[in-house]
């Protein structure tokens, strides 16, 4: 059994840091990368908080992480530029992804992917380019189109539910099955087809 060693104020302080240090990390990175025009775009939950954001704030989730592109080519600028910031590149199990700080967690780090790669040989489609990006702020970020075809590649339950949210905002609607493969198709069309699951 799991022991409960916090409550009240002391519990919404750690709820608040958590979330605050997903964030400064995702400004350190963006900051760091724009600041050596080092090209990226930011994925995963961050890029969805961006796009749902813009419709309704009352359907933006947390995450836990912070997910960014590269082109395999810039990792070593990328990797020189946020050095600077405190990261520190690793590569473990085949994932890449830049620490935050010596002692630091996988769980604290910013995971890359690569543009043009699979991330899992499984995987339908690749990682899609960064030459064509969104700037949300001053952070770069998928057009939403691209956004999603990960996320329907990847399909994991938290990408189904981020999916899910963008069609709750009518961000994705009966219109966008037609935009990709026939296999990224059918799973769209699931969702669609059955938004409450």
């Amino acid at each position: 059994m799991i022991e409960i060693r916090y409550s009240g104020d002391a519990l919404w302080s750690r709820i608040e840091r958590a979330v605050e240090k997903v964030k400064d990390r995702l400004r350190r990175v963006t900051t760091a990368l724009n600041e050596a025009e080092v090209p990226y775009a930011i994925i995963g939950g961050n890029a969805v908080q961006h796009w749902v954001a813009q419709v309704d704030e009352s359907v933006v989730r947390n995450t836990r992480d912070v997910d960014i592109i590269l082109n395999e080519s810039d990792l070593e600028r990328a990797t020189a530029a946020l050095e600077q910031v405190g990261f520190r590149y690793r590569r473990a199990a085949g994932v890449s992804m830049f620490l935050d700080g010596p002692n630091a967690k996988a769980r604290d780090a910013v995971h890359v992917v690569f543009s043009g790669q699979k991330v899992r040989e499984e995987y339908p489609e690749p990682v899609p380019s960064i030459d064509d990006y969104e700037l949300i702020e001053d952070v770069r970020t998928l057009p939403l189109e691209a956004l999603v075809r990960m996320k329907l590649t990847s399909f994991r339950r938290k990408d189904q539910v981020h999916i899910l949210d963008m069609i709750s905002i009518g961000l994705v609607d009966e219109s966008w099955p037609a935009k990709f493969s026939p296999e990224l198709q059918v799973r769209l069309q699931e969702l669609l087809d059955d938004p409450d699951g």
